[in-house]
């Protein structure tokens, strides 16, 4: 594949992520910069419909990506982009209260889902327990697209689907597209996953999901918890080494 089409392959899913409408060439001739003719463009969109890269929803001009579209904007375009200085400083301001565990975990599937727009889901370390917010945003996904919430719903209901989604989570981003989702009913999803420790971070949404932005939020946050924990580790032992002294100080006496 040509460099050209692998830009206007990203044109386009970054244009249908941004906008949700099918993307034409003269939309990427005005807006991108390429150098060539509209014409050119169609030309190039033909030959990446042919490798089942793009697809055309309805008899308009324009294009949208396909699953293995997603597939390869993900693996040879897309980067996990660092976040902002204020992105940062919401993640700190929304974490940093956080006395406990439980705590953090709650705040952080509430914050993933609220910047992400996706369901975000959150594998405590070393447990069979998963906590879960925002299947609200399905809602209005499934409202845009006229797609069945239903099997969705069923499959985020079972706890046991959702330790299965993280628990083969590594310490460095995932992504699954639709048919690569190991659930029947969650097919017609994308998850983002990392693991942090022994637990896992990750959010679920449908296909057409900002990835890249989705992968840094994934990143940020899984390595924010990891930093969390072993700094609750280090202060546990510090804790336990002061016990010891002052116990040895105490038979000492």
């Amino acid at each position: 594949m040509q460099n050209r089409q692998l830009e206007i392959l990203r044109a386009i899913v970054e244009e249908y992520v941004a906008t949700d409408e099918p993307v034409g060439s003269k939309a990427i001739s005005k807006r991108r910069g390429l150098g060539v003719s509209p014409a050119t463009i169609r030309n190039d969109m033909a030959q990446l419909e042919d490798a089942g890269l793009i697809t055309q929803p309805h008899t308009s001009a324009g294009r949208i990506p396909t699953n293995k579209g997603y597939r390869v904007f993900v693996d040879k375009l897309a980067s996990i982009k660092p976040l902002s200085n204020s992105e940062r400083r919401a993640i700190e301001t929304f974490m940093e209260g956080a006395h406990d565990l439980d705590d953090l975990l709650t705040r952080t599937v509430k914050f993933l889902s609220q910047l992400t727009k996706q369901v975000a889901v959150v594998q405590y370390p070393d447990s069979e327990k998963v906590v879960l917010a925002g299947t609200s945003n399905l809602v209005r996904s499934s409202q845009e697209h006229a797609t069945s919430l239903a099997p969705i719903l069923e499959a985020l209901e079972e706890q046991v689907v959702l330790l299965r989604l993280l628990s083969d989570a590594k310490e460095s981003i995932e992504v699954r597209i639709g048919e690569e989702q190991p659930e029947r009913n969650l097919k017609t999803t994308s998850l983002v996953k990392m693991g942090y420790g022994q637990g896992a971070v990750g959010i679920l949404g449908p296909t057409r999901m900002d990835y890249q932005n989705s992968m840094a939020a994934v990143d940020a946050v899984a390595k924010y918890i990891g930093r969390f924990l072993r700094s609750e580790e280090h202060t546990s032992e510090l804790q336990s080494q002061s016990t010891i002294s002052y116990a040895v100080f105490c038979l000492k006496k």
